[in-house]
């Protein structure tokens, strides 16, 4: 069960573009820059307690933001999706490189006793989702190079979302299917 931390936390991440976009309107780009990566820094200290090893990706990007902040915040502001989504594709994509995939690891802390015929599977969604993450900083690169705010706001504030919604619900869907044929044994 999430905590009220947990949620607020979530919400603060997924709210990140509106509130560059609104606290741009307010206040100059360095001091915007400066929350928000305050507040990155209070759900890391916050979710280290929890668990250490998940918030690697939010570390490097972080570090990489603050970096970039420093010497060009508005610049700073837009390239935090961008690293989060390559630090998420590079944990992926090394996890294909040194088995078991990503992907693989979240199942079996559901189902310890997966299938050894399930790995393929495993690895053909651990690279969609390396696929998608690598998009997604190509296109949240556009977004921010073109420099319409309103533009990437759309896209790093919802489009980028209904993407991955989508890839959780199709990829539910296989699974569903795989499932079902590994039952009959007609994987």
């Amino acid at each position: 069960m999430a905590s009220t931390l947990d949620v607020t936390l979530l919400a603060i991440g997924l709210a990140y573009p509106f509130l560059v976009y609104f606290g741009l309107r307010v206040l100059p780009p360095g001091v915007v820059a400066l929350l928000l990566v305050a507040l990155l820094a209070l759900r890391i200290t916050f979710k280290s307690a929890q668990r250490r090893r998940d918030n690697l990706p939010f570390v490097v990007a972080a570090a990489i933001v603050l970096l970039v902040v420093v010497r060009f915040p508005l610049v700073g502001l837009k390239v935090y999706p961008i690293v989060l989504s390559l630090t998420f594709a590079a944990v992926f994509g090394y996890s294909l490189l040194s088995p078991p995939t990503i992907i693989e690891r979240i199942a079996r802390l559901r189902q310890p006793d997966l299938p050894v015929v399930a790995n393929s599977y495993l690895r053909k969604v651990t690279i969609a989702w390396l696929i998608f993450f690598l998009a997604n900083a190509a296109i949240s690169t556009v977004t921010a190079a073109i420099g319409s705010m309103k533009l990437w706001t759309l896209y790093n504030g919802l489009l980028s979302y209904l993407v991955m919604g989508a890839l959780f619900a199709g990829e539910f869907l296989i699974r569903q299917r795989v499932h079902e044929r590994l039952i009959r044994g007609t994987a």
